[in-house]
């Protein structure tokens, strides 16, 4: 593929997953939630060999962005392990959960030290942990991308595999947004792929887009997602 540019970009992405309550290895008086699925029109397809491991650590309040970019760039200088971590809301039926998304763990017991470096930095953790609950949950996650355009309107990130984006002419709420990739993918043949929304804010403008997880990120088959997207817009 030819290099087209390189952006850093802060945008969102929403989308909806199961999530079910840990309660091992977390700091006590907090709630860790855990995505059953975190890619499901994926996995239930293909699936790697180890699940990837997505937690949503419940917040005592809501933290501004800078307050947790802030204390994500200390934890990192006394944190042995790689993570990734960013803000985000989680949503299950009319409870709105604020929650620092962390992603890239290699082990589930490193859970709570990782809670102990964010609270010896500011960010404080809390919730009433309900066992054994599973439910579907809405998440909205506050980021940065780096992006390579690669055609226009469609992006590959630079930071994580197997994800891309392509740009949708306009704004879809998650029930629309769901009954649209469904339609697309009724009349898609083929490698399987898992769908969110969101959108990123860059010269000046919001940039709508779908985010498509997938093994198979070569430009022809992003093209052909694109163009059936576009079709069934209409």
């Amino acid at each position: 593929m030819e290099q087209k540019n390189e952006i850093e970009v802060f945008g969102t992405i929403n989308k909806r997953e199961t999530v079910f309550t840990i309660d091992d290895k977390v700091e006590p008086g907090t709630m860790v939630f855990e995505s059953l699925e975190p890619f499901p029109g994926y996995y239930h397809e293909t699936p790697f060999d180890t699940k990837p491991i997505y937690m949503y650590v419940v917040l005592q309040e809501h933290y501004p962005l800078e307050s947790i970019i802030r204390a994500t760039q200390e934890v990192e200088k006394v944190f042995d392990e790689k993570f990734d971590a960013g803000k985000g809301f989680l949503t299950i039926y009319n409870t709105t959960y604020n929650v620092l998304r962390v992603r890239h763990l290699n082990r589930y017991d490193l859970i709570g030290t990782l809670q102990k470096a964010y609270s010896e930095n500011g960010i404080h953790f809390s919730g009433k942990n309900k066992k054994n609950l599973r439910e579907k949950a809405n998440i909205r996650v506050v980021k940065f991308f780096k992006l390579e355009e690669i055609s226009s309107g469609i992006f590959l990130d630079k930071k994580e595999r197997f994800h891309a984006y392509i740009e949708l002419p306009e704004h879809f709420e998650w029930e629309a947004f769901d009954d649209l990739s469904n339609r697309v993918k009724y009349n898609w043949e083929g490698s399987k792929f898992d769908a969110a929304v969101g959108a990123f804010y860059h010269q000046g403008r919001l940039r709508e887009f779908v985010r498509i997880y997938s093994n198979k990120l070569s430009l022809d088959y992003l093209e052909q997602i694109k163009k059936l997207y576009y079709e069934k817009m209409k």
